[in-house]
């Protein structure tokens, strides 16, 4: 089954998801690699064009929103570089409310700060050194401290080093049972084991900003990578809003429809913008 038919284009089927969020309150969330930003070789010119911040800026004037990412909450602020957005980090393990007024913001989220996995943070330090130290002799391999998170990147590596990469990282993972392992899109991604991950962001940042328990809210989740699922689960269990997966081929996923790439993200986002100003 082609996944386009399964989950048709959010643009094509933009009339119908205006429909279902008639009078309900639109909370945006957007995940940045490969929503916002292209997926590139190199993780830190992972930039967002100009255009594409006007687009979020746009939205964010009428709708509440929150980039949701896997990297440190400060590496993404500086991508996006908008304090009036919510930002969650670390997969979602560092919420900050906006650091400009939010016309939004109930004064209780303007403070927001939810940091679950602080204690883990000493442990992060040790493995992200013991890491970068194994990996170094994987041309290509990279570690990325996300602070409460690690993110090993092999885009670079010979595909014939994948496997020898990923049994190194296993072996010092050994060591460290409160941590878990998962795969994403050319990265391997060691986070501490709690239950805490993109769906549980957005169900504290729906609390955070009134909309616990409400009928009345439509929340749409945009992104493109396997922990996005998390909150795409978490929309379908509510059976309100719509998850968005950005991908140009078909996949397994729970959210409802799709778009091909970063710029029909942005059309979106245009589009969406334009129905609210009509």
């Amino acid at each position: 089954m082609f996944a386009q038919e399964k989950h048709p284009s959010a643009l094509a089927e933009f009339e119908s998801v205006v429909a279902a969020a008639k009078g309900k309150q639109v909370v945006m969330f957007l995940d940045y690699d490969g929503t916002l930003s292209p997926i590139v070789k190199d993780p830190d010119s992972a930039v967002m064009t100009e255009e594409m911040r006007e687009a979020v800026r746009g939205v964010a004037e009428h709708f509440p929103t929150a980039i949701v990412s896997g990297r440190c909450r400060d590496k993404v602020f500086n991508f996006v570089k908008l304090a009036e957005l919510y930002y969650a980090g670390s997969h979602g393990m560092d919420i900050k409310g906006p650091t400009a007024q939010s016309k939004h913001a109930k004064a209780k989220a303007e403070a927001v700060l939810c940091q679950p996995a602080s204690e883990f943070l000493p442990v992060i330090d040790e493995v992200c050194r013991a890491l970068t130290a194994t990996t170094a002799a994987i041309p290509g391999a990279r570690v990325e401290n996300n602070k409460f998170c690690l993110s090993v990147h092999f885009r670079c590596v010979q595909e014939e080093k994948w496997r020898a990469l990923e049994d190194q990282v296993r072996s010092v993972l050994n060591e460290y049972p409160d941590l878990r392992l998962t795969k994403g899109r050319k990265v391997l991604e060691i986070r501490p084991s709690i239950k805490w991950d993109k769906g549980n962001a957005l169900q504290f940042l729906l609390e955070a900003l009134g909309f616990a328990d409400s009928n009345n809210v439509f929340p749409i989740y945009i992104g493109d990578d396997r922990t996005d699922e998390d909150a795409f689960k978490v929309l379908r269990s509510m059976g309100q809003g719509i998850g968005i997966l950005v991908s140009k081929i078909p996949k397994e996923t729970s959210a409802s429809y799709s778009l091909r790439e970063p710029s029909e993200v942005k059309e979106f986002l245009h589009k969406l913008v334009k129905s609210k100003q009509s």
